[in-house]
């Protein structure tokens, strides 16, 4: 005997029943919506997200494919094509042909809370169906994808992720998706993340209507580097770092801007830019075309371009 009241017992035999009628509920919520995804150099998950077949994964679980076979729950085995994909994001969408399928509802992930329950679904190692659970240790983390750009408002858990699990959804206690699983940090335990079900969301429809995701560039090399307080001074600077042009792209809307070697950001578009990071977030599909000024130090001077970004080549 522990010689705990047998209210305290009853109490907590009443929390753990209602945490696991919690994750069995929404595994059946989701899980006839969560497939494998097989390619020949091996195995991934995905979301079927309408009914009609489009699948939601992760680009680096289609990259270099353009059709790759889907297995349902049910067991049913089909092709399915390639509509778009967006290394940036780590996101893309196939589409199998198929009607009347089992398909999952996504949450407004603005509302997703530290510490709320997380449940991950897919395919560890090719184990076809797995569940893992835990909670939401983090919110609004960054993460580099494989394109080197900065993916934003990430969701940190500690729902055990492996390779395989890649592209399948997180889904909170009701049910519904809050993020797509995209990695996770080896050898450390208990750090996994998920993109944002918004951006999940809004990257998909656009790879729909499009089949990629429209930026534009500026076709420079940078880096970042610290600006000295006394040039900070001199010149009124709201950053105390900028972004080094290391080299300048023969052709380029920088190099048409009359952008140098050795020159220094600082900011672009009326935005401050601190960092190759900043620059990156915005260089959106509202700046192909449109002139922007950007303000630099060049040999300790402060000059002012105008430099028209164009849209960058597909992945």
């Amino acid at each position: 005997m522990t010689g705990e009241p047998a209210s305290r017992l009853m109490d907590d035999s009443d929390l753990l029943d209602a945490y696991s009628r919690a994750v069995i509920g929404a595994v059946d919520a989701v899980g006839p919506a969560v497939v494998r995804i097989e390619l020949r150099r091996g195995s991934g998950s995905g979301l079927i997200f309408t009914p009609d077949g489009l699948v939601l994964t992760n680009s680096h679980v289609v990259e270099g494919e353009s059709r790759v076979r889907v297995t349902l729950p049910d067991g049913r085995a089909m092709r399915a094509d390639l509509l778009g994909r967006d290394p940036d994001t780590d996101l893309a969408v196939v589409r199998v042909d198929a009607a009347s399928l089992p398909w999952a509802t996504f949450a407004d992930s603005r509302r997703v809370r530290v510490g709320q329950v997380a449940i991950a679904i897919g395919n560890p190692y090719g184990f076809q169906h797995s569940v893992t659970a835990g909670v939401v240790s983090a919110l609004g983390r960054s993460l580099r994808s494989k394109s080197g750009r900065l993916m934003e408002d990430i969701i940190q858990t500690d729902a055990s992720l492996n390779p395989g699990n890649s592209g399948g959804p997180l889904v909170d206690s009701r049910g519904e998706v809050i993020g797509i699983n995209t990695a996770m940090i080896l050898p450390a335990q208990g750090l996994c993340f998920a993109i944002a079900g918004n951006t999940a969301r809004f990257i998909a429809s656009r790879l729909i209507r499009d089949g990629r995701i429209r930026r534009s560039y500026v076709g420079i090399v940078g880096q970042q580097v610290p600006i000295s307080r006394a040039a900070a001074r001199l010149h009124q600077l709201a950053v105390s770092s900028g972004v080094l042009v290391a080299g300048v792209e023969e052709g380029s809307p920088a190099a048409a801007a009359g952008m140098r070697e050795g020159d220094v950001i600082l900011a672009f578009g009326g935005q401050p830019i601190a960092g190759v990071d900043d620059l990156h977030r915005y260089l959106t599909d509202d700046r192909i075309n449109v002139p922007s000024a950007v303000v630099l130090l060049r040999s300790s001077e402060r000059r002012e371009l105008t430099l028209v970004p164009q849209e960058r080549g597909g992945p």
